[in-house]
C-alpha cells in the first residue's frame, strides 16, 4: 500500500508509512505470530514473534527482494513443535527503521549481522537456532562465524555465503556473470534510478528469475511487495551490492570483523545447508562442505528456487528441527 503525501516534513513522512504499512502487514500475517516493533541497536526493529515463551527461540531470516511472509508457513509448524519463533525484518524493509536520519544505510554483511546479535540482546535471547536464505542465510552464517556462543544451531540455504571482497574482484566465467546481471545494474547511477522507479516490476522479475517453476500469484507477491516501500529499502539493496563490488566503502567500525571473515573462518556449530535448483552445479554443497567443522549435514531439494521456505515450507521447517537436535 503506498501513501503519497505533499509534504516536506520526512518525520511526519515517515510515521505515516509505519502506520498504514504496519496496519496492513499486521493484518496479512497472522501465521507469523503478533508484529512488534522493538530498538535495537541502530534500528527500530519490525518481527513477528509466535510459540510458547518457554520454547527454543528460533530466528528466521529472509533475503533480498523477500521478506518475512517466505515463512507464512514454516512458523506455524515450528510453533507446532514447541519453538518460540521470531522472523524480523531486516534493515531496509517492512516496518524496520533506523532511529537516527544520520545512521549510514550501509549494506554490508558485518552491519546486518550486528543488527541480529543487538536484536537477540534487546529480545534477552541468549542462545538461538538461525536459518535463511539469501541474504538472510549469509547474515545466519556470519553470526554463527563471528558469535557461534549465541547460534544453537544453523540452517543455510546456498551453503557458506560469506563474501571475500578480495575472491569478488575476480572475474567469473560469462554464463555465471550473466546470472549476476542486476549487480552490474546496480552498480551504475541509472540502475540505482531504475530500480527506484521500478522497485516493484524489478523485483517481481527477480523472483521469476530465482524460482521459474515456482507459481505464486499476486496476491501472494503484493505481501511481500510492501515491505519494498521502506523509506531506506532502495539505499541498502544498493549499498550492499556495491559494497560486494567494492565500489563503495563500508564503515570502520566494522572492519575488525570483516577482516576475520576475510580469513574465511569455520562454521562449527551445528548445521544444516540446502541446495536447490538455483545453486545449479553447487547444489551439491561439496563446494562449502569443508567450512562447517562441527555437526553438519547437507540436504538437496530438486524442483526448488531460490525462496526455499517458501516453496518448500514443510523441508526448510524440518532442517530447522532436525538441527536442533543434530547429533
Amino acid at each position: 500500500m503506498k501513501t503519497i503525501i505533499k509534504i516536506k516534513n520526512k518525520t511526519f513522512l515517515l510515521i505515516v508509512f509505519l502506520l498504514v504499512n504496519t496496519a496492513a502487514i499486521n493484518a496479512q500475517n497472522s501465521s507469523l505470530g503478533t508484529l512488534k516493533q522493538i530498538n535495537a541497536g541502530l534500528l527500530n526493529v519490525g518481527y513477528t514473534e509466535a510459540g510458547p515463551s518457554n520454547g527454543t527461540p528460533v530466528i528466521l531470516l529472509h533475503g533480498w527482494p523477500y521478506d518475512i511472509h517466505s515463512y507464512n508457513e514454516v512458523v506455524p509448524i515450528l510453533v507446532s513443535k514447541g519453538y518460540h519463533v521470531f522472523t524480523p525484518y531486516l534493515r531496509g524493509f517492512g516496518t524496520t527503521t533506523f532511529l537516527s536520519k544520520d545512521t549510514f544505510r550501509n549494506g554490508q554483511q558485518a552491519a546486518l549481522a550486528t543488527d541480529i546479535i543487538a536484536f537477540m540482546d534487546a529480545l534477552k535471547i541468549d542462545k538461538a537456532v538461525i536459518g535463511g536464505f539469501d541474504w538472510g542465510a549469509r547474515t545466519a552464517v556470519v553470526t554463527a562465524a563471528l558469535w557461534p556462543e549465541r547460534v544453537k544451531g544453523l540452517v543455510s540455504v546456498s551453503g557458506y555465503l560469506v563474501v571475500n571482497l578480495e575472491a569478488n574482484l575476480k572475474p567469473l566465467p560469462p554464463k555465471a556473470e550473466l546470472g549476476w546481471w542486476y549487480q552490474y545494474y546496480f552498480a551504475t547511477e541509472r540502475g540505482k534510478l531504475g530500480y527506484s522507479q521500478n522497485t516493484y516490476e524489478f523485483n517481481k522479475q527477480i523472483w521469476q528469475i530465482a524460482s521459474p517453476l515456482w507459481n505464486f500469484d499476486k496476491a501472494t507477491y503484493d505481501q511481500t511487495a510492501q515491505s519494498f516501500e521502506n523509506p531506506d529499502h532502495v539505499a541498502i539493496v544498493i549499498h550492499n551490492y556495491r559494497w560486494r563490488q567494492s565500489l563503495e566503502a563500508g564503515e570502520a567500525k566494522y572492519d575488525n570483523l570483516e577482516k576475520r571473515l576475510a580469513a574465511k573462518p569455520e562454521i562449527k556449530v551445528p548445521t544444516i545447508t540446502i541446495g536447490s535448483d538455483f545453486d545449479g552445479a553447487f547444489a551439491d554443497g561439496k563446494a562449502y562442505a569443508n567450512k562447517f567443522t562441527g555437526k553438519y549435514e547437507h540436504r538437496i531439494l530438486k524442483g526448488i528456487g531460490h525462496n526455499v521456505p517458501q516453496e518448500d515450507p514443510k523441508s526448510f521447517a524440518q532442517a530447522i528441527i532436525d538441527v536442533d537436535q543434530l547429533k
